[in-house]
């Protein structure tokens, strides 16, 4: 199933948007124009105890792992190296949304989200962007809220 069936079966509200090949979160800001803020990086991490996390940060912000390690209740966590996310999120670097994964995965979104209404994730390939709402994103991850980003 591909991510735009994935969100029709559960009936949520999406909208893609194309765009030039990107990996960068600043790019595609660039290619679409929409504010980097809004544009999150979808980052692929392991836990200490061999679990895979997303950890869903406004473009324009940094993770802060060690927050993030205490949200999750872990003691330890690091990104996954670029060239496997693929083989575990099913999706690009670039193209990861922040729903639909591949391999089932808890997710932290950053505090920061919450206000936004709409965010802007990897659209399941690089030339593309899915806006959703950050309510839904939450949901159906059954995301922790926590403030796990840092200004760069």
């Amino acid at each position: 199933m591909n991510l735009h069936e994935y969100l029709k079966k559960e009936g949520i509200w999406h909208r893609f948007i194309s765009k030039q090949e990107t990996v960068h979160t600043a790019d595609a800001a660039q290619a679409t124009g929409i504010d980097l803020h809004r544009i999150t990086k979808n980052l692929i991490s392991i836990t200490d105890t061999g679990e895979y996390v997303v950890l869903i940060i406004p473009g324009d912000r940094r993770v802060d792992l060690r927050r993030a390690t205490e949200a999750l209740g872990v003691r330890n966590a690091s990104l996954m190296p670029f060239n496997d996310i693929e083989s575990i999120s099913g999706y690009p670097p670039g193209g990861t949304p922040s729903v639909g994964h591949k391999t089932r995965m808890r997710a932290v979104v950053d505090a920061e989200l919450v206000e936004l209404g709409t965010m802007y994730c990897g659209g399941g390939s690089r030339d593309l962007i899915l806006e959703i709402r950050v309510e839904d994103v939450i949901n159906l991850t059954s995301a922790i809220v926590a403030p796990i980003s840092k200004v760069t």
